[in-house]
């Protein structure tokens, strides 16, 4: 490997600075670009002799750490949640366009194929959880789940921290909002189902393709579309409420099916709908595009300049309001596209308001309880 001080930018025409398909296979990204904080850049460079063929494939490593605290906090106005909880760093789903990605340099680590593939477990989340919550200035709101990482990510069968979690909130009465590509959700019916049924959960199935192709390319160790469809039917035969996110819509890639996704979704008891624009931000950017030429070179200039279309020419605008919508002509036709779909389909007529109403404050295991 050689070692350049200062940012190295990858040539997305020729895929030159990316690792050997056999080096990187089952992952999304193409390449592992230093973080942004870094003081020197580290890119692949073969020697003539295909070293690069040598390198070992890439597997997962798991950090176990003890987290500080469980509930994260926030003020986004537009988003509708103000904390939640991310049980896991990194995501071995390795969607190519996961907005997570950046938050890996702030531990020195590449937003790339790191993100993927070196993964941090908080052991301690849930009994963290449990102390914040009997905390007597704790006022109860919606938790959040799954807005960052997946917390039913592959790992999650081994470490089992989401059940933790949702063992806590349902013994709290805790309402909590859980967004998931797995199927894996379905395991945890018998928490979720009791605590539907106090109006605390409600469970949104991310489907960004119906193409079973795309999707293993785009989102490779996600759950298939078919096996989401299936999760959400099981879920809301079981009486759990759930939605459907078309997230991201990727203008010219998938944009076009997403009547279809919708469709599926209601036929699959889903009761509600989002959709949120595809968000290049700081790493994403090169990840995706470098994806993008990979993968898709036939189309990807004309994906590009849509998304900029939207962007007000840029390749993405943070602005609160904006971010998750865009402007423009084309963004306008994507939100009309997806109201009148909704409509016809029965989606978002009632909307499940989550209830804090059934909250329990309970002692800590191990806690002195008070005499008075």
């Amino acid at each position: 490997m050689a070692q350049f001080q200062g940012p190295t930018r990858v040539d997305f025409s020729t895929g030159e600075q990316g690792l050997p398909a056999d080096v990187r296979r089952g992952r999304g990204a193409r390449s592992n670009a230093s973080g942004r904080y870094e003081k020197f850049s580290h890119a692949p460079f073969d020697d003539g002799w295909q070293s690069l063929e040598d390198l070992p494939r890439i597997k997962t490593t798991i950090t176990e750490e003890a987290a500080k605290k469980a509930i994260t906090r926030n003020s986004s106005p537009d988003i509708s949640f103000d904390r939640s909880i991310n049980p896991y760093r990194g995501c071995e789903h390795g969607c190519s366009y996961c907005f997570a990605r950046p938050t890996h340099a702030y531990m020195g680590l590449s937003p790339g194929l790191d993100f993927e593939s070196k993964l941090f477990v908080k052991t301690n989340a849930a009994a963290l959880l449990e102390r914040e919550l009997s905390d007597p200035s704790y006022s109860p709101r919606t938790i959040a789940l799954g807005t960052n990482t997946d917390p039913y990510q592959p790992i999650e069968r081994r470490f089992r921290i989401m059940r933790q979690i949702l063992e806590v909130l349902e013994r709290f009465n805790h309402p909590v909002g859980i967004v998931t590509k797995s199927a894996l959700v379905t395991r945890d019916l018998d928490i979720l189902k009791p605590m539907a049924e106090k109006g605390l959960v409600k469970v949104a199935m991310s489907v960004t393709t119906l193409d079973a192709k795309l999707a293993r390319s785009m989102e490779p160790r996600a759950a298939t579309p078919k096996r989401r469809l299936q999760a959400m039917e099981t879920l809301s035969a079981a009486g759990v409420p759930t939605a459907v996110m078309f997230a991201p819509v990727i203008p010219a890639l998938n944009d076009a099916e997403m009547e279809k996704v919708l469709q599926a979704a209601a036929s699959a008891g889903a009761s509600e709908a989002g959709y949120v624009l595809l968000r290049l931000t700081q790493e994403v950017r090169d990840i995706f595009r470098e994806w993008l030429m990979t993968e898709q070179p036939d189309r990807a200039a004309h994906v590009l300049s849509l998304i900029r279309s939207m962007r007000d020419g840029k390749d993405y605008d943070a602005t609160w309001g904006r971010r998750m919508r865009g402007t423009g002509p084309y963004a306008w036709s994507i939100g009309r596209r997806f109201e009148i779909a909704a409509k016809r389909l029965g989606l978002n007529e009632m909307k499940t308001k989550l209830t804090a109403e059934h909250f329990t404050r309970v002692s800590v295991t191990g806690e002195q309880l008070s005499l008075l």
